[in-house]
């Protein structure tokens, strides 16, 4: 059974660096604000996920596991608002200009 559960932390962890390469390089590629926060934003939140989901097998104990889960959900909390605050910021630019 260790061996199902090592071979699924690796796939869950690979398949999430590889959204966060995704995102990355959406960043780097997309032409405004808009689609680069929104590629970025979409694949680090799916990513973090992944890569969570791959190291909750491994945790020695509960308390560990919900440690993980606590700093995913406020990954995903402080993502949203700082999205939502940098689209704002560029909006607000490009109504001034």
């Amino acid at each position: 059974m260790s061996v199902v559960l090592d071979v699924f932390s690796i796939v869950a962890i690979v398949a999430g660096l590889v959204f966060f390469l995704a995102g990355t390089v959406g960043l780097l590629r997309f032409p405004d604000a808009y689609t680069r926060l929104h590629a970025l934003t979409k694949a680090d939140n799916l990513g973090v996920a992944l890569v969570v989901t791959g190291l909750l097998p491994q945790m020695d104990g509960v308390l560990a596991a919900l440690k993980l889960v606590l700093v995913w959900l406020l990954v995903m909390l402080s993502s949203g608002a700082v999205s939502q605050l940098i689209a704002r910021s560029v909006r607000r630019r490009e109504c001034s200009e």
